[in-house]
């Protein structure tokens, strides 16, 4: 099994940048929006820069809209943004885990394993393909073949887990399996899939 990270076991409390953005007359999720734009996110996803040069990157991003100290404590209320490991979905996967290979697949930065083990998951698959690392981010095919390679099995073989349509969509041109997730219980109705 093959399984995203964020928006399927991490979750983001988004809730201070929030508040920063109405305090400064903006609509709410621009901060993400700006942060999450390829030309500012994939320098980060690629382990070319630490999370708080994307944070720097971010404020740069936001300074047409904002005063720059502002824009700092957007960029930095996201960079910092507290978040949780959905407990459901952490104890389907260690079933999983048990009984087949399964590797994490994220685009995340160098700091993910501080991430992990902030999240009490310091063993959570057999593996983890991590965009910083491996120097390619989803949906680019490489990443799968990646993560198939590390489970050991073709990639007919795999089952490929993510909240992201284009992501699922990429994997399944390889002939992975896909399971577009949206709650734990999408999880539980995998047929064959070991709970």
């Amino acid at each position: 099994m093959l399984c995203d990270l964020d928006n399927v076991i991490r979750f983001y409390d988004l809730t201070r940048p929030a508040e920063l953005e109405r305090a400064a007359g903006l609509p709410v999720g621009t901060t993400t929006a700006v942060a999450f734009a390829p030309e500012v996110d994939l320098p980060l996803l690629l382990g070319r820069i630490t999370r708080e040069r994307w944070a720097e990157s971010v404020a740069l991003a936001l300074a047409d809209r904002v005063p720059p100290r502002r824009a700092r404590e957007l960029g930095a209320a996201l960079a910092a943004a507290p978040f949780r490991a959905d407990g459901e979905v952490v104890a389907v996967l260690r079933g999983v885990r048990a009984r087949m290979p399964l590797v994490l697949v994220t685009n995340a930065s160098l700091e993910l394993e501080d991430d992990l083990a902030a999240m009490g998951l310091t063993d959570p698959a057999h593996h983890v393909v991590n965009s910083a690392l491996v120097g390619v981010a989803e949906p680019d095919r490489e990443t799968y073949e990646i993560a198939a390679a590390r489970a050991g099995v073709a990639p007919g073989r795999c089952l490929f887990v993510d909240d992201r349509r284009e992501n699922v969509e990429a994997a399944a041109a390889l002939g992975v399996r896909g399971l577009l997730h949206r709650t734990p219980a999408d999880l539980r109705k995998v047929p064959g899939l070991p709970l």
